[in-house]
């Protein structure tokens, strides 16, 4: 008949009784004492031990209210649990291929001639870092909001970390799953780089690259002589994401590749206008008008001939060329008087 307070489990040779929650008392004897808490990584193997002496007359392990082992009868159908050692001083059992599931208190049980006693031991299952869930690659525009996210999962819980790899300067570092980016800007472009991190194995990396799109802007544009008869070149580098489109212009006629001697090359982020035999009615101011999607910018270049003088557009150098001139033609009156 069932009784409420315990209960009795049959096997082929030996019948073992089991009162649930009788705890070792600080009085009682060193057995059965099993081992400290026993903390193994994923797919591992765990050990789990018990110290006995030949007072016992009855053992076995058990996983909360399942039976792994009764002496050296298995009663766990997981063919992951075997025992170890069944001696007059120890009781031990092994799994193999520890995982998650696996965590959790196991008591050991013995029977002594007085009553029964049990210890317990807790299995802890670290897991290594593993990102689950991140971003893709992502195209904006400049001044755009951007949130980056990377889940990561682990035993220990991963610390995440996001670190911003093409940038200028060291980059700048967030520990959260979400990286937020207020009004991203042109220099805050290129790769991410997601860290989990638990110090149970190396780190897991994952990246994310983030383009951001901005209009033309023109960064050199320089005037050029060339004399009559002989190459000139003219050119214009632009910086644009999506790359930009060149177009050349003379006053308000459009130029075209080929035609009038000159030809246009456009490679990236520069564009040359070439001139092969330069003729007196080539001189003069060209414009280079640089486009994409967002937007357009232009440049004004001069090609001149021998003689003139010309700096690249900027006003106060010629200026200076200016009142150089009139320095030089003031001396030589100086000295002629």
């Amino acid at each position: 008949m069932y009784h409420p307070a315990c209960w009795i489990v049959f096997t082929a040779t030996t019948a073992l009784l089991f009162i649930p929650g009788v705890p070792v008392r600080s009085g009682d004897a060193a057995f059965p004492k099993a081992m400290d808490n026993v903390t193994v990584r994923q797919g591992e193997s765990a050990t789990l031990r018990c110290t006995v002496d030949d007072r016992v007359t009855r053992v076995a392990w058990l996983n909360r209210s399942t039976i792994l082992y009764a002496g050296n009868d298995k009663w766990s159908i997981d063919n992951r649990v075997v025992i170890l050692s069944n001696t007059k001083t120890q009781y031990s059992i092994k799994i193999h291929n520890v995982d998650v599931y696996d965590e959790g208190p196991y008591t050991c049980s013995v029977q002594t001639d007085n009553h029964p006693k049990t210890s317990r031991v807790h299995l802890i299952v670290q897991v290594p870092p593993q990102i689950v869930n991140i971003s893709s690659d992502i195209t904006v525009n400049e001044g755009s909001g951007v949130t980056l996210m990377c889940l990561a999962f682990g035993r220990p819980e991963p610390t995440v970390t996001w670190r911003h790899l093409s940038g200028k300067g060291p980059g700048f570092v967030s520990e959260d799953e979400y990286l937020e980016i207020t009004g991203i800007t042109r220099d805050q472009s290129g790769e991410y780089e997601c860290s989990a991190v638990n110090d149970v194995a190396a780190p897991d990396v994952r990246k994310v690259k983030v383009t951001v799109n901005y209009p033309p802007f023109i960064s050199n544009a320089k005037n050029t002589g060339a004399s009559v008869g002989q190459k000139g070149i003219l050119q214009c580098e632009a910086s644009a994401v999506p790359v930009a489109e060149f177009q050349w212009f003379k006053e308000d006629t459009r130029l075209a590749n080929g035609l009038d001697g000159v030809r246009i090359e456009s490679k990236g982020r520069m564009s040359t206008l070439t001139f092969f035999n330069v003729s007196e009615k080539d001189y003069g101011n060209y414009t280079c008008v640089a486009t994409n999607k967002l937007g357009n910018t232009n440049a004004s270049i001069i090609l001149y001939g021998p003689g003139a003088v010309h700096d690249g557009g900027n006003a106060a150098s010629r200026a200076a060329a200016r009142l150089w001139l009139w320095g030089a033609l003031l001396a030589h009156l100086l000295l002629n008087f």
